[in-house]
């Protein structure tokens, strides 16, 4: 892909994000709060550094998926060595436990970081979601999850997809959902 198209994409992005028609986005998302930026999963990295340079720290907040997993694993080793062993059918319940299950899990470490820019009136910015593939946490849970439905200032997802006719596969391989967001790609 051509830089400039790359960028283009993200400025865009930036410019709808920005403006008076922020509205736009919950029209196009089916009353959702979030915009995924499509990239091919081979060129995400180039994506990454784009975002990073154009997207300042005023207003975004990068969280790096990546890095959350690490230290989710890096901090509750133990625990999830012990999960691991009991929970062998349901591995993905270590990264996402059921509705209404206590106790720290990925996801709730990720809503957190979400929350925690909202607070600051920063538009959060997911990268590197692919680390969340066979974790059980698909992005529809963070769109979906009512803080961020609710929020005044919307949520943007680096997601690396394919296209496939008329569908996005997240990492070229699972059928990506649309509903709740609005596509950008082109």
């Amino acid at each position: 892909m051509k830089l400039f198209h790359l960028e283009n994409i993200i400025l865009q992005t930036k410019k709808l994000i920005e403006s008076d028609k922020r509205a736009e986005i919950r029209l196009s998302a089916n009353g959702g709060n979030s915009v995924l930026i499509i990239c091919e999963p081979l060129e995400e990295h180039l994506y990454i550094e784009r975002i990073k340079e154009l997207l300042n720290e005023d207003a975004y907040t990068i969280i790096d998926l990546n890095q959350l997993l690490l230290e989710f694993v890096d901090s509750n080793r133990k625990h999830i060595e012990e999960l691991f062993q009991l929970l062998k059918g349901s591995v993905k319940q270590i990264f996402k436990a059921p509705e209404g299950e206590e106790g720290e899990d990925l996801f709730k470490s990720i809503m957190s970081k979400i929350q925690k820019s909202f607070d600051r009136q920063k538009v959060p910015v997911l990268i590197n979601s692919g680390s969340l593939y066979g974790s059980g946490i698909d992005n529809i849970h963070i769109m979906e999850h009512p803080m961020v439905m609710k929020s005044n200032i919307p949520l943007i997802i680096l997601y690396p997809a394919t296209k496939d006719r008329e569908n996005f596969l997240f990492l070229s391989k699972r059928q990506a959902s649309k509903y709740r967001c609005m596509i950008v790609n082109e």
